[in-house]
């Protein structure tokens, strides 16, 4: 079995690999972790939908993506976009062998509704809900489809509970970082139900923590903290990673052959990581599965 750790980069965890004949989808794949993670998958040989905000987005990026690459719209936020979007990939009628769901937003400083519902909860999470649940049969169809939801270490961050059913408007109180933490751990969950429900299939889920990466994801993060990156980057060396390192537990848990069989894990620098206890909570995953059922019902 090989060996990879937080230093080691989405061509080094693939090198080797001929993904020739397969397909993979990723969210968010106009920049940073998800555009390296789009480009190094077409580097190996797979066809590659990549999906971004606007079309014009996802053309730009795979214009810079070597191999076969196929733009997508994927608004997110926008539930008629999203069944769009799978509707095309249904449409191509082919195995979906990798789905990997790494688009987001992180913290925006005051509260903002999408459909009234927390933005973060409904682009980080629904979204994606949504785009894999439409998606599942195309999954299925591969010989060993494989699931990637990229969660975080900031999971951590969510509120008493995990989930905060109570108050998925924000309405009872809004704090950035921990509905951002909310709607990282309702990506392993959905991860962790998903490895349930597979149970006895050849298909997998799995989440991923791709560490500490400065990318546009900071975007709500303050001006002037922003512009201290640069400068605090280098004290934090041993902890903040360069783009390729980002999208190596990606590319590892999407890709690599050690790891074929492995469903319901979290894992971190390319190797299982130990969650916080409440992403282990069975009942936590089936009630989330359940109230995100009933808030994208009309679409699914």
């Amino acid at each position: 079995m090989a060996v990879f750790n937080k230093n080691s980069t989405a061509e080094e965890v693939t090198a080797g690999l001929d993904l020739a004949g397969r397909t993979a989808l990723v969210t968010g794949a106009t920049s940073g972790i998800g555009l390296e993670t789009a480009r190094v998958l077409a580097l190996r040989g797979a066809h590659v939908l990549v999906a971004g905000r606007t079309l014009d987005k996802a053309r730009a990026a795979c214009a810079a993506i070597p191999g076969r690459a196929t733009p997508l719209a994927c608004e997110l936020e926008d539930f008629d976009g999203v069944a769009e979007c799978a509707a095309r990939v249904n449409q191509l009628g082919v195995p979906l062998d990798m789905l990997i769901c790494n688009a987001g937003i992180m913290a925006p400083p005051t509260l903002q509704l999408v459909r009234g519902l927390e933005k973060q909860f409904v682009a980080n999470h629904l979204g994606h809900f949504l785009l894999v649940n439409r998606l599942l049969d195309a999954v299925r169809a591969a010989p060993a489809g494989r699931i990637v939801m990229v969660s975080s270490s900031a999971h951590k961050w969510a509120p008493p509970g995990g989930i905060a059913f109570n108050n998925l408007t924000g309405d009872k109180g809004y704090e950035p970082r921990a509905f951002y933490g909310q709607s990282k751990l309702a990506n392993a969950l959905v991860a962790r139900e998903l490895a349930r429900r597979l149970r006895g299939r050849p298909a997998t889920a799995n989440a991923v923590h791709p560490g500490l990466i400065i990318t546009n994801i900071i975007r709500y993060i303050p001006r002037w903290q922003q512009l201290l990156a640069p400068m605090v980057g280098p004290l934090l060396r041993s902890r903040i990673k360069t783009t390729p390192q980002g999208a190596a537990t990606t590319c590892y848990v999407a890709a690599h052959p050690d790891v074929a069989a492995a469903s319901g894990r979290y894992s971190a620098d390319c190797a299982v990581a130990t969650p916080a206890k409440v992403m282990e909570d069975d009942a936590l995953a089936a009630r989330l599965w359940t109230e995100s059922e009933r808030l994208v019902r009309s679409w699914l």
